[in-house]
């Protein structure tokens, strides 16, 4: 009988501090549906559920104000960074999520170190704040894109563990998600952008660019996730040809993450006991 997959399954090996050794993103198949029940009806039915008890999960965090959660998407071109706030986050309350998306820097943040604009962007106590990109956009494209060279993005490896551990030791929870869709699943998505004119708001024709450097990115990703992927930061790497199965993954391990952390409301205020409103 075959082994049930387990969300950590899908956690990519902690850094041992030593030597990096890049994870082999071959090793997981982006078609793959480890979370799918088979019937999409299904599926969209377990995700409604899910998003149902984060939201309920997200009060409490809200209400008790002691811990903090940073939910990180990275990805390729049309990996469904955005889709996944909308399908993961559809009945959450709002106002107890805060999403960030960072684009390329400014000339103001450009001219700080890599680090200035997110960490002004972590979350306060008791929020909830979803990362669209992240910290690791400025070690990925420079990097591809030759800016920079080994010794520059091995230290900012260093630089964002660090980082990273001073969030947790301070009460952030951190999840870190990598959205593997294949290169003939990212063809689909943009030639779809390309044929529905209310689609072409979307497309940009840089993604082309991008697109050539497949390989590229590829590599750089395996090194960012096998340099960052520790304890108090790891990152899961989620098989995401399939929309619907990246968002209920997804929804399972925000859900697993909050219970774990055993939110509860504040106590009663016994002051509060027989008042009356007039």
């Amino acid at each position: 009988m075959a082994k049930k997959p387990e969300l950590d399954d899908y956690r990519v090996p902690y850094f041992d501090g030593k030597k990096i050794k890049p994870f082999d993103l071959a090793s997981i198949d982006s078609a793959s549906k480890p979370f799918s029940s088979g019937a999409k009806d299904a599926d969209r039915e377990r995700l409604s559920e899910l998003s149902t008890a984060l939201d309920g999960l997200q009060e409490k965090l809200h209400a008790q104000r002691s811990h903090r959660i940073l939910l990180i998407l990275q990805g390729m071109d049309t990996s469904g960074k955005d889709g996944t706030v909308r399908g993961v986050f559809h009945d959450v309350d709002p106002l107890g999520l805060r999403v960030v998306p960072f684009k390329a820097p400014s000339e103001t943040e450009a001219a700080h170190d890599f680090l200035w604009r997110v960490h002004s962007q972590v979350p306060a106590a008791g929020e909830f704040a979803i990362f669209n990109r992240s910290q690791y956009e400025d070690v990925l494209v420079p990097r591809v894109l030759k800016q920079i060279d080994q010794e520059t993005w091995e230290r900012r490896y260093r630089q964002i563990r660090e980082f990273e551990a001073m969030l947790a030791e301070n009460g952030t929870t951190i999840v870190k998600c990598f959205l593997h869709i294949s290169k003939d699943e990212q063809k689909a998505r943009l030639q779809a952008r390309i044929d529905n004119p209310e689609k072409h708001w979307k497309f940009d024709p840089s993604d082309l660019d991008a697109r050539k450097l497949w390989d590229e990115y590829c590599k750089a990703y395996e090194d960012a996730l096998g340099a960052t992927s520790t304890d108090i930061a790891p990152w899961y790497v989620i098989p995401a040809d399939s929309k619907t199965h990246r968002n209920v993954m997804i929804g399972e391990l925000m859900v697993r993450t909050l219970q774990g952390l055993k939110l509860e409301y504040p106590p009663a205020k016994e002051s509060l006991k027989g008042i009356k409103v007039e």
